[in-house]
């Protein structure tokens, strides 16, 4: 029978490794202890099912585990603070994300990091189509019904996002801007809490990532009106593109990546990097991230560290265009 580390045990043994005489860390070859991700949100979102697929085998090829933490709130600030006050060692790292790692900070008046300061890029791990989302039970089944409802009655029609100022609520306020339309905003922790609301039809829309919905659109649960993505997928003939629509500035994907706290000496942060391209090139996590609607995407740090500065970039621009009011 396959085993199991229970979560009492993952602690125990980060609890056995932190009581390490740092000295003793430092002289032994990196890693010679357990690794924390910390995933700044909640269960069942795109952002977790990704590090759920990568840290296994990640901790397979560096011969250590690596223990997963969620740690929601503030459309991921708060688990991503958290990482930047961990010791420089390489055994703590983040998942670096767009919402987190871009959209969060171009839309705080006071962000609680600097994305592109804080932070030691790692590799990107997967691009990551979006999905536009209503129940089943719903009676809207097009984009232009939407739209048509959303105009006739404005802020009546509420849309859940992973929490204020993360990559699902702007991208709602983008979409807002975009058709001309206007709805009411439910933050959560995470999408996964968003998904169970709009199954119960506690909210109407959620714009999400295809990871975190694919299982319920396919199940009948959820029913997914356009995708962000360069062409209709094989795995939802029937649902057209924003492009196809008439939105192709909606139609971009989003990059799920993978940093450490600033600071990591670089032969750790390029033994991880060599780390994710091996984990990326297992033909199971491959299949794993491909099934949830997304494509691998190993880079170099270097590459990851551009991919990070062009996307804050590009939204601190939309923040401006569309005058949205920084979160205080």
């Amino acid at each position: 029978m396959k085993k199991t580390i229970r979560l009492g045990a993952a602690v125990a043994l980060l609890g056995v490794a932190s009581a390490i005489p740092a000295a003793a860390l430092a002289a032994a070859p990196f890693p010679s202890q357990p690794l924390k991700l910390i995933v700044p949100y909640a269960p069942g979102g795109t952002t977790d099912l990704v590090a759920r697929v990568v840290a296994p085998k990640l901790g397979e090829v560096l011969a250590q585990p690596v223990v997963i933490l969620n740690r929601p709130g503030a459309g991921g600030a708060i688990g991503s603070a958290a990482a930047t006050r961990e010791p420089a060692d390489g055994y703590t790292l983040v998942m670096a994300v767009e919402s987190s790692h871009a959209v969060n900070p171009s839309v705080q008046a006071k962000p609680l990091y600097d994305p592109m300061t804080d932070f030691a890029p790692i590799s990107n791990l997967a691009n990551v189509l979006g999905v536009l989302d209503v129940s089943a039970k719903s009676d809207i089944t097009s984009v232009p019904q939407l739209l048509e409802r959303l105009k006739a009655e404005p802020d009546r029609f509420a849309f859940g996002s992973s929490g204020n100022g993360g990559y699902s609520h702007l991208f709602g306020e983008f979409f807002q801007s975009a058709t001309g339309t206007r709805m009411l905003h439910v933050p959560y922790k995470g999408l996964g809490p968003a998904l169970v609301d709009l199954m119960a039809g506690q909210i109407e829309v959620v714009f999400d990532n295809l990871p975190s919905s694919a299982g319920l659109i396919q199940s009948g649960e959820l029913r997914a009106l356009a995708v962000a993505a360069p062409a209709r997928l094989a795995q939802m003939p029937d649902v057209p593109t924003y492009a196809e629509v008439g939105y192709p500035q909606l139609n971009t994907p989003s990059w799920f990546g993978l940093a450490a706290p600033a600071g990591v000496p670089e032969d750790v942060l390029e033994t991880l990097n060599q780390a994710v391209g091996k984990t990326l090139q297992d033909p199971t996590v491959v299949a794993a991230i491909e099934k949830q609607g997304a494509v691998p995407a190993y880079t170099s740090r270097a590459e990851f560290a551009e991919i990070i500065r062009r996307s804050n970039a590009t939204w601190s621009q939309v923040v401006a265009d569309i005058g949205f009011e920084k979160l205080r």
